[in-house]
């Protein structure tokens, strides 16, 4: 189903927000969409919500699937005003959040749904999930200038740090179980990433409630909902491996030639399992075994 407006599908289409989880994919180019989409409805998402161009085309089985709103995705903040419209529309449900060309990972998902997964981390009373977006690039950037690749995707094995969060309520101390993490293209290539723009974690995956919002640094207004455990014991946490830097950084006229090559001696070739992941310690099960 096609919808000219978010406003429009709140109205006509929120049956499609009666149950949870669901998907909310921005498109903020023709790169990938379709994978993007068949990717996460694979995951185990029961609806998936397309947020994009009218321009941008899909195979005909693929929007068949899904909901799609045409929006002007290039509006600053756009995402972030909507998800804060929907989650407003719908409280009460599991929600993701992810640009085209973003692919969440969770440990086991090769034969665990996200569903299960979900059922597991709510049992052990936690409302939102710690994401690390991973930046995956093209190898050979001559072969791909944009940088995506999906058969010659690399990731940075190593090069990932953590910050306390501070709290400007609380004279700036840490955070209680909050941190800032950075790695990846965003740390190798920081003098063409903004300041706010170099973390690389998000709060995407959460149970929507009233009053809830979704803020600029892809944090929510609940503080407890962005720890990345609870206070008796780690908890499950997901990876969402991301062209959008790389491509970002072989698109933007500031950058795209000075970079010549995203490789160095801590690229690794990513072999799309989890597994991968959870032994460069990207992301963990917790408690899930």
């Amino acid at each position: 189903m096609r919808y000219p407006t978010l406003k429009d599908f709140l109205s006509t289409g929120k049956a499609a927000l009666a149950k949870g989880p669901v998907a909310v994919i921005l498109a903020e180019d023709d790169v990938e969409v379709d994978t993007t989409l068949r990717h996460h409805k694979t995951a185990g998402f029961g609806e998936l919500i397309l947020l994009a161009p009218p321009e941008i085309s899909l195979p005909a089985n693929v929007e068949a699937t899904i909901h799609r709103v045409d929006m002007n995705v290039h509006v600053d903040g756009a995402l972030v005003e909507s998800i804060n419209q929907i989650i407003a529309a719908a409280p009460g449900i599991w929600l993701f959040y992810c640009f085209n060309a973003e692919y969440l990972f969770h440990p086991f998902c090769e034969h665990r749904n996200v569903r299960e997964m979900i059922a597991f981390h709510a049992e052990e009373r936690r409302e939102a999930m710690l994401t690390y977006v991973v930046d995956l690039y093209a190898g050979d950037l001559n072969r791909y200038p944009n940088a995506v690749s999906l058969e010659d995707a690399h990731l940075d094995k190593s090069g990932y740090y953590a910050l306390g969060r501070a709290d400007p309520a609380n004279h700036n101390h840490p955070r209680e179980r909050q941190l800032d993490f950075f790695g990846g293209l965003r740390w190798r290539f920081e003098e063409h990433v903004p300041p706010q723009r170099r973390k690389i974690d998000r709060i995407c995956l959460f149970k929507t409630k009233p009053g809830l919002t979704l803020r600029p640094d892809f944090t929510l207004s609940d503080e407890e909902m962005n720890t990345y455990a609870c206070p008796w014991h780690n908890n499950i946490t997901t990876a969402l491996v991301s062209f959008r830097t790389a491509k970002a950084l072989k698109t933007n006229p500031g950058s795209r030639f000075d970079i010549h090559d995203f490789r160095w001696r801590n690229s690794t070739p990513f072999d799309w399992h989890s597994q991968q992941l959870m032994d460069l310690g990207l992301m963990e099960p917790g408690q899930w075994f």
